[in-house]
């Protein structure tokens, strides 16, 4: 497994790559990788001849009050992990690399609309964060195909709008959400819950599902969306959103939108304790 840190080393061996013909699928992670993160890998390896994943910290997606500085490094870990999955190339930038300006003076995409909603609307600057990074490490891997993982479905989306307003010529695959055993979204971030907040932190998941089964048996959307809300509140969750949206443009719907086989996702974002929890599950109405 090859370990760059500098792009043109990267780019020397991909273009290798490309020359004999072989086909490139790219996973960005942030790191402290779990099995969420490894079966994007597993996935880009089905997909593709070459796999790269990259493990940078991108200070732009977080605002000054969020968890930049404790966000967990475990890149020593990450790398065998890697290794012990036959990952062909870590890409391992710094912020020097990312960055050369600084983040102040730095160039960035923006994907208007989407990145204003839902989740932009809490995270003011996240999505530009997230969309200036993603093409800033596309446009150094150059890949064929990059996986993402539909935990962060807005974020999914946003790059997908990114990549065809640019017309870049990389399929973009989302891959369903990995859970632990009594259903939490798997996240970097579940590290930071104590034992009790672990234990409640299965209501989130729990409580979508609730959800789409109120909408199934016929309950409005609103009401739906206020129970889910009232249920997290009440086990100690600070909800920032509870929302049900159409699945491609994240529009909102309403009741007599609804017909047959009408798919629709419900998205949440929650803190428990100081950790902030995202969740989001995809239904049908039948």
């Amino acid at each position: 497994m090859d370990i760059c840190r500098q792009v043109d080393q990267l780019r020397t061996i991909v273009d290798g790559w490309r020359m004999s013909g072989e086909t490139i699928a790219f996973v960005p992670t942030m790191g402290n990788l779990h099995s969420g993160h490894l079966s994007l890998v597993e996935l880009a390896q089905q997909r593709a001849s070459r796999v790269v994943v990259s493990i940078y910290v991108n200070p732009m997606q977080f605002s000054p009050d969020e968890d930049f500085d404790s966000y967990p490094r475990t890149l020593d870990d990450d790398l065998e992990k890697l290794r012990t999955m036959d990952v062909d190339l870590v890409f391992t930038p710094d912020d020097a690399m990312i960055y050369p300006q600084g983040e102040s003076r730095s160039t960035f995409i923006e994907v208007p609309g989407l990145s204003d909603i839902i989740e932009g609307e809490f995270r003011p600057g996240f999505f530009r964060g997230v969309a200036t990074v993603v093409m800033k490490l596309f446009n150094m891997v150059q890949p064929d195909i990059a996986v993402f993982g539909e935990k962060d479905y807005q974020q999914l989306l946003v790059i997908r709008q990114m990549v065809a307003d640019l017309n870049l010529p990389i399929e973009i695959i989302g891959v369903e959400i990995k859970r632990e055993a009594d259903g939490l979204a798997m996240s970097s971030r579940n590290n930071y819950l104590d034992a009790a907040e672990r234990e409640n932190s299965r209501v989130l998941s729990e409580s979508l599902q609730q959800l789409s089964d109120n909408i199934e048996q016929g309950m409005s959307i609103e009401q739906a969306e206020s129970e889910c809300h009232s249920t997290l509140a009440s086990r100690g969750f600070i909800v920032d959103y509870v929302t049900i949206r159409e699945t491609e443009s994240l529009k909102k719907v309403s009741n007599e939108q609804l017909t047959a086989n009408t798919v629709l996702i419900a998205l949440a974002a929650a803190r428990l304790g100081k950790t902030r929890l995202i969740d989001n599950l995809k239904f049908s109405v039948r």
